[in-house]
């Protein structure tokens, strides 16, 4: 039986951050870092467990994001994976679909994620949509375009006005600004 479960990081035990850590290093085979993981603790988390063993989980915290002259409030999504042995069989939508009830309670202004190319079909499924202006970050030096990003972002619009061809900076953070 698959149980889905949201809640604050504040709510999980060590235990369950340990087990959601070591999804993560799997499912990203040694590339989850430790800026990775500060980024994915601090908000809300989808836990998708099958027999108690976790096989899927994604988070979603706060950011800002600068477009058309306004600092937005954005739910961004961060951490998404699934235990190889349970992928492509609807846990990465089930997480998915836990986040977006989220995203859409109202305390967003739109929904954002960096998407790995693997991954684009599941969003766009979903009604993501590929941000196609340039991206940036607001760093301690000021703006600085993040080209290598471009074409990567979706967005999940919640309310605010979006211009996809427009600008789209993002807040600092230590690690992939994105």
């Amino acid at each position: 039986m698959t149980d889905i479960r949201t809640a604050h990081t504040s709510d999980l035990t060590g235990k369950e951050l340990t087990a959601i850590r070591a999804l993560m290093d799997d499912a990203f085979e040694g590339d989850f870092s430790d800026d990775d993981w500060d980024h994915t603790v601090g908000g809300m988390h989808a836990l998708v467990r099958e027999g108690g063993e976790l096989i899927g989980h994604g988070s979603l915290v706060q950011r800002r994001l600068l477009h058309g002259g306004r600092a937005l409030r954005a739910g961004y999504v961060e951490a998404v994976a699934v235990r190889a042995d349970r992928r492509r069989q609807g846990v990465a939508s089930a997480v998915m679909e836990a986040l977006e009830r989220v995203l859409r309670d109202g305390a967003y202004e739109v929904g954002a994620l960096g998407a790995a190319d693997e991954a684009v079909p599941l969003y766009e499924g979903r009604g993501w949509q590929r941000w196609r202006g340039p991206s940036s970050v607001v760093s301690p030096q000021g703006l600085r375009r993040t080209e290598e990003e471009d074409g990567c972002i979706y967005v999940l619009p919640l309310g605010a006005a979006l211009d996809l061809d427009g600008a789209l900076a993002c807040d600092w953070r230590p690690g992939d600004v994105w």
